[in-house]
């Protein structure tokens, strides 16, 4: 070789880093420019939606996940998998329960009544904090005494209604109030075989889907060359629009699930002293045009159909809280009012937004076939709601249980709308209730929508910002 030749595959290997520097700098534009646009199977744009939730959304519904009435969530997390052996619970630190022993809980907490919004007052005295737990990232279902004052019996009501969900047993021993705030969702290091079952029975069997179609970055199909899901979307798009809107909302739910774990990531751990926050590399393996060949600004597409979905669930069941005789009770006269007065202003907003989502359009057929189809739909969320019951991290399970609950919530609005119009001003009603803990669910699952799209507007800028 000549003095100051190169060998032949250092020039194509120069190419090759060229080629990749490009393909980086222009990444934040090509993930801006495929996220973007007007949503499939309805008539709004993405920029709308960010406008909106930004400035009109985010900030309130953020300060009311923070008061009393929606901060605490009654859970049951040791109801065992209905579908196949466990394979034990995951043994990260940061996905442990550290519950309330029963004798620390307030009888205010544990006490059922039938009045759902009695004001009785709570007379339960002071008792001590529990153990506060001292395992990073446990879930915390330490209540302060200020916080079980405010407790008042919240009972199950048990209407006719059909549910999308399966409820927990608010009486079941092993149920128990969760501070969300003091628990963040958030990335635990749950991964693997484990987490990779509960994803994948419930898009194989639970998304209408034939074995025979294989969805985009599935580890299980054929090499198929350069298909890219082409044929996964082909097959997609010719289902009626109940199926495409029931796979989207599982698409949606996941990448907002994941959305969130790569907004609060343990960046890194000094002297006990956790750094959580965003990490650029893991929004990139899960979203990136690139990485994920093409199927990430899908998903993102998905998150954005689902805040559709349960932002008109919000304007559809305003009338409910309308009335006087619901006052998301805790106790507390003066914060209960503005509670209210936030929940019903936020309402207001769901009002105004003029691209909702037409719910009419689904169902629309024979009548016959139409109820055939709205109950399938209807089994196959309950399922996924069950499946939520195999999440071997706790804390995974909880944000999994919280936002399954909260969509399927959102469903039941949407079509009970006649009995919503029917509603007594004074009185409970016999054709539609929701229970304390359909509405913290529907709300905090909400806010977790809003929270997805306001992250993806920092990786957005932060992508920018890393060119």
């Amino acid at each position: 070789m000549r003095p100051g030749a190169r060998p032949a595959g250092a020039g194509r290997g120069a190419a090759a880093a060229a080629q990749l520097l490009l393909t980086l700098s222009f990444l934040p534009s090509v993930v801006e420019a495929q996220v973007t646009g007007v949503l499939d199977d309805c008539l709004c744009d993405i920029d709308s939606i960010d406008n909106f939730n930004t400035f009109k959304i985010f900030p309130k519904i953020k300060k009311l996940q923070e008061r009393d009435y929606f901060r605490y969530y009654k859970v049951n997390l040791k109801r065992p998998c209905p579908f196949w052996a466990e394979d034990g619970h995951c043994s990260i630190k940061d996905c442990h329960v550290e519950p309330c022993p029963e004798s620390k809980i307030p009888v205010g907490i544990k006490a059922g009544s039938s009045n759902k919004y009695s004001k009785v007052a709570n007379n339960t005295k002071e008792l001590e904090d529990c153990e506060q737990a001292n395992k990073l990232g446990a879930i915390n279902s330490t209540l302060s005494n200020q916080s079980k004052e405010a407790f008042i019996d919240w009972a199950r009501y048990d209407d006719s209604q059909d549910h999308f969900c399966e409820l927990d047993d608010e009486r079941s021993p092993a149920a128990q109030y969760v501070d969300l705030l003091l628990n963040p969702e958030r990335y635990t290091g749950y991964k693997g075989s484990s987490a990779w079952r509960v994803w994948n029975s419930i898009y194989e069997e639970n998304c209408f889907k034939p074995r025979s179609v294989y969805r985009p970055l599935n580890p299980l199909a054929p090499s198929r060359g350069k298909d890219d899901g082409e044929s996964f979307y082909t097959w997609l798009e010719g289902l009626c629009l109940e199926k495409r809107v029931f796979y989207k909302l599982i698409s949606g739910l996941h990448a907002s699930i994941n959305l969130h774990l790569c907004a609060n990531y343990l960046l890194e751990e000094t002297w006990g002293k956790p750094s959580w926050g965003p990490n650029m590399k893991e929004f990139k393996r899960r979203f990136d045009p690139v990485e994920t060949k093409g199927e990430g600004p899908r998903r993102l597409k998905n998150l954005y159909f689902l805040y559709l979905i349960e932002l008109r669930a919000l304007s559809k069941v305003a009338p409910y809280f309308e009335r006087s005789i619901v006052d998301l009770y805790t106790g507390n006269v003066e914060e209960d009012a503005d509670t209210k007065t936030l929940l019903l202003n936020i309402f207001q907003d769901t009002k105004s937004f003029p691209m909702h989502f037409d719910e009419k359009s689904m169902f629309a057929g024979d009548k016959k076939g139409a109820k055939s189809l709205k109950e399938e739909f209807r089994l196959h969320f309950k399922n996924i709601s069950r499946i939520m019951d195999c999440v071997g991290c706790d804390k995974c399970r909880l944000w999994g249980k919280l936002q399954t609950q909260g969509l399927g919530t959102a469903l039941k609005i949407l079509f009970s709308e006649k009995e919503i119009q029917k509603l007594p001003e004074n009185s409970p009603s016999k054709g539609f209730q929701l229970t304390r803990q359909e509405i913290v669910a529907l709300l905090n699952a909400f806010g977790r929508l809003s929270t997805s799209i306001r992250e993806l507007q920092n990786f957005k800028v932060l992508l920018q910002h890393s060119r």
